[in-house]
């Protein structure tokens, strides 16, 4: 594709003509001064043409007096207004026409002959037409031939012309899949605008879904870190983008209105965002991780044989040059994105890694796994620090239905926001808790015994996981509210400070797999087995 070259003199023009338009005058004079380049533009080349044909000179000359003009073309404008004011028997006017301003003195200096001839024409007590207009025939001759002259001395351009450059060219970037829509932009620092943080409020209903092919469901998701994205996986392996205020497919990103997705060869287990959002990380049920681009929705990095069986747990580091792994395999690794290979390996789990964490400092990794333990890891050396029982959170007497696996389930472990000190464990009981880094529980949440729960019974129990069990968690952008997902179908939204249950709200009535909040706003999105994802809002 040839590249479009840019003349430098026309980005100084649409600079100009914005002072302009917003009565910027002296800064545009000193434009024009310092750059020796002028606008010379015309609001309409047809009206300017028309006021000189029709000799409405006051209009004529207050147009020009914005205008830089070859100084022949000026001599001549202003020789045919000595002209006509003699006409008109306007004499002292055309006296101080012909004797005070520039082009006059111009053109006695260049031209003696034709400055002569204007001094005889209003020192006599009348008016000749054909003495007037010896060369050039009549006064209506003599204007179109100056409108002609002038016309091609200036341009017209639209109004708010950079300003519709700039507009356009941020749609272009739109349309190519560079920006994200519908959002703000920072012209000058080249970015969208960084959304605000709202207020934390607990959703409460249901404003869009997610559809979803026929036997398919979603297993996975996750927000970009600027709030723009939404990222979800699928047990056909595809990998979309939504606009979750719509819960339609993004198809400002040209891939996906092209009908070529993002595409792994088996179920997409986890998926998780880049800090600048501009990578995604997916694991599948094949032990593949892939990093894709998300605007060109490109694989950039595989890594085959990530894990010898199915990936549950992706995330990036803060500088994107490593990704944190877990998988059905036991374990905990580490890769580095130049290299495309393990770097580290973490070693100690007798069952599945469910969930894998950097700390806030990236001194440490936690883990959470189906062998009912907590491990926290020194992310240098690979060796385990802490390890955390389900005894140590008093939660033996709850494994109701983990009998194949031997204890409790921990099936996720999330950082909170602003407390970087402390994070939340997700297991397979009817209790959160809240520990720290030295592996001591801070505070326990605890799900209300419901008159159903006897009767609580999933469509497709899950070994290991209790029939009355959290399977996901969240919480909310400032970390004010803990929005725990249970296998009863309900959404339990309790205040981080209190522990208290602030609000109860039915999501699904198949299995529960998976919740998310937005980074900024007070938005939910729910996974269940069904082929839809809903979306919740205040």
């Amino acid at each position: 594709m040839a590249s479009l070259e840019i003349e430098t003199t026309d980005v100084i023009r649409l600079i100009q003509q914005f002072l302009k338009e917003n009565n910027l005058l002296k800064t545009l004079d000193a434009l024009e001064e310092e750059t020796t380049i002028s606008l010379n533009t015309v609001d309409s080349l047809d009206a300017f043409v028309q006021e000189i044909l029709n000799g409405q000179w006051d209009l004529v000359l207050k147009t020009v007096s914005g205008l830089k003009l070859p100084t022949k073309k000026l001599m001549d404008l202003y020789e045919q207004i000595v002209i006509e004011l003699a006409e008109l028997r306007e004499i002292g006017a055309a006296r101080n026409f012909l004797r005070q301003t520039e082009p006059m003195h111009n053109l006695r200096e260049m031209f003696p002959n034709r400055y002569v001839h204007l001094e005889n024409l209003i020192s006599k007590t009348y008016f000749d037409a054909r003495e007037a207009y010896q060369f050039d025939g009549t006064k209506e001759k003599r204007r179109k031939v100056i409108a002609n002259s002038l016309s091609q001395e200036v341009s017209v351009a639209p109004p708010s012309r950079l300003l519709t450059l700039l507009g356009q060219s941020i749609k272009w970037q739109q349309h190519q899949g560079l920006l994200p829509p519908d959002v703000g932009f920072d012209l000058f620092r080249g970015t969208a605008v960084e959304a605000k943080m709202e207020p934390d409020t607990v959703p409460s209903r249901n404003y869009a879904t997610i559809k979803l092919p026929k036997k398919q469901h979603a297993e996975c998701g996750a927000f970009s870190p600027d709030g723009q994205y939404m990222v979800t996986g699928t047990t056909d392996g595809f990998i979309e983008i939504w606009n979750f205020m719509t819960g339609k497919l993004r198809r400002d990103l040209k891939y996906q209105a092209d009908g070529a997705p993002m595409l792994m060869e088996q179920a997409v287990l986890c998926a998780s965002f880049s800090r600048d959002s501009e990578l995604i990380v997916t694991g599948s049920h094949s032990g593949e991780i892939r990093v894709w681009k998300l605007h060109t929705g490109q694989p950039v990095k595989k890594f085959v044989g990530a894990h010898s069986q199915g990936v549950t747990s992706v995330c990036f580091g803060k500088d994107s040059t490593q990704i944190l792994s877990a998988g059905f395999d036991g374990l905990v690794r580490l890769h580095g994105m130049k290299s495309g290979k393990k770097i580290k390996e973490f070693r100690g789990h007798g069952s599945f890694v469910n969930s894998a964490i950097f700390s806030d400092d990236l001194t440490r990794v936690l883990s959470a796994s189906s062998d009912g333990t907590i491990r926290i890891w020194d992310a240098k050396t690979a060796d385990c620090l802490i390890t955390i029982t389900s005894q140590d959170l008093k939660l033996g007497a709850m494994a109701t239905n983990s009998s194949l696996l031997g204890g409790i389930t921990f099936n996720q472990i999330l950082p909170i926001p602003k407390s970087p000190e402390h994070f939340l464990v997700c297991s397979s009981s009817n209790v959160i808790h809240m520990l720290n880094l030295a592996g001591k529980v801070v505070k326990a949440y605890t799900r209300p015994e419901r008159a159903s729960d006897a009767a609580t019974v999933p469509a497709k129990p899950n070994p290991g996981i209790s029939k009355k069990s959290f399977v996901s968690i969240s919480t909310s952008s400032k970390g004010e509210y803990i929005y725990a997902f249970h296998q009863d179908g309900h959404i339990y939204s309790y205040s981080m400070e209190s522990a208290e249950v602030v609000q109860t709200l039915n999501a699904t009535e198949k299995e529960p797999i998976a919740i998310l909040h937005h980074p900024f706003s007070s938005l939910l999105a729910t996974f269940a087995d069904e082929n839809s994802v809903k979306l919740w809002k205040a």
